[in-house]
C-alpha cells in the first residue's frame, strides 16, 4: 500500500503514522493504526479520501471510540478519527446543531445550560453526534432517532454531499443508513424547547443512576451486546452466573454483567474469546443468541 504517498500528502495537516488505537477507544485496547488522521473541516476529510481511494488505501472511520473493539494487530490503512477537530455546535431557534465530532454529552449538557430540554437523556452518553447517529444511540426513553431534525452528510457512492431529514425507516434500534461505509455525518440538528424547569434535575438524575449502575471506573465499550427482543443481556448474563468471569485481563462487570470491563491488561483476544464464551452459555442457559453491539475492526496479532 502507498502509506508513505498518502501520509506525505496529509502529515502537513496533521496526520501520523503507527499510533497505538489503544489510546483512542474507551476499552484502552488495540494495536497501531498504519496512518491515523483527524481532520477539522470537511474538507480535509474529502481530500484524505479522495487520496485514500486513488492510492487504493484502505479507510477506517471513527468517532470517540466508545464503542469500538480494536484487534491486537491494529488497522491496516489510514483510520480517520471525527473528534475533538471536528466538533462544536450552535442553538438555532428550536435547533442544537452540531458537527459530527462534538461529544453527544456535552452537547446535552451545554443545551441545558442554555434553558433548554431535550437532550436530557443523552447527557451519559460518551460518543460523539456521528457516532451516536450512526448506531442511532439512546438511553432513558430517548433516542437520537426520536430528536433528529436533519443530518448533513456525505453520500461515499456518489461523493456529493446532502442534507435532509430522515425517513423514520432510516434509523431502528442500534442500527442506521447514516453508518460507514456508504455515509459520514458532517452535521446534525437535533429539537429542542424551552426547559419545563426539571431539564437540570432529569439529567443529574440520569447521570447519577448511570454512575450507580454501570463500571464507569473501568476502560469499556459500554454495553458489549445487543438487547434481545424480550429481553435484556445483562439479566440473561448474570442469570448464566456469568458476573465475574474472566479471561485474561477481560472480565464479566460484577456490577452490571452487559458489560465486559478491561481490569488491566486486557487485549482483544481476551475479550473476543470471553464474548464467545457468554454467547455459548447464554445460549444453553436460556436458549437466547447473543449479538455483540460493539464494533470490531483490525487485524489479530500475528
Amino acid at each position: 500500500m502507498e502509506i508513505d504517498g498518502l501520509y506525505s500528502i496529509l502529515a502537513p495537516l496533521g496526520a501520523e503514522k503507527d499510533v497505538s488505537m489503544a489510546a483512542h477507544t474507551s476499552f484502552r485496547i488495540g494495536g497501531p493504526a498504519a496512518l491515523f488522521f483527524e481532520p477539522k473541516d470537511p474538507a480535509e476529510l474529502m481530500l484524505a479520501l479522495k487520496k485514500a481511494r486513488e492510492l487504493h488505501i484502505p479507510v477506517t472511520l471513527m468517532g470517540n471510540g466508545t464503542n469500538l473493539l480494536v484487534r491486537d494487530g491494529g488497522v491496516e490503512g489510514l483510520v480517520l478519527k471525527l473528534g475533538p477537530r471536528f466538533s462544536g455546535f450552535n442553538l438555532e431557534g428550536s435547533l442544537s446543531v452540531a458537527l459530527a465530532g462534538t461529544l453527544l454529552s456535552s452537547l446535552a449538557a451545554a443545551t441545558v445550560r442554555a434553558g433548554y430540554m431535550g437532550l436530557e437523556w443523552a447527557a451519559g452518553i460518551p460518543g460523539t453526534v456521528g457516532g451516536a447517529l450512526a448506531m442511532n444511540a439512546g438511553a432513558y426513553g430517548g433516542d437520537v432517532k426520536g430528536a433528529l431534525q436533519w443530518v448533513e452528510y456525505l453520500d461515499m457512492p456518489t461523493g456529493k454531499i446532502e442534507k435532509r431529514q430522515p425517513a423514520a425507516a432510516e434509523l431502528g434500534y442500534r442500527r442506521s443508513s447514516f453508518s460507514w461505509p456508504e455515509r459520514v455525518v458532517l452535521r446534525a440538528a437535533f429539537r429542542i424547547e424551552a426547559d419545563d424547569g426539571q431539564a437540570q434535575a432529569r439529567m443529574a438524575d440520569y447521570n447519577q443512576r448511570r454512575r450507580e449502575k454501570q463500571p464507569l471506573q473501568y476502560p469499556s465499550a459500554g454495553s458489549t451486546f445487543k438487547r434481545p427482543p424480550g429481553h435484556y443481556a445483562g439479566a440473561l448474563i448474570e442469570e448464566a452466573g456469568l458476573k465475574g468471569l474472566s479471561v485474561g485481563g477481560a472480565e464479566v462487570s460484577r456490577l452490571h454483567a452487559g458489560f465486559i470491563i478491561n481490569r488491566g491488561g486486557a487485549t482483544c483476544a481476551d475479550v473476543l474469546a470471553l464474548i464467545e464464551q457468554v454467547q455459548a452459555r447464554v445460549l444453553a442457559s436460556s436458549g437466547v443468541e447473543l449479538t455483540p453491539e460493539i464494533r470490531i475492526i483490525g487485524r489479530d496479532k500475528a
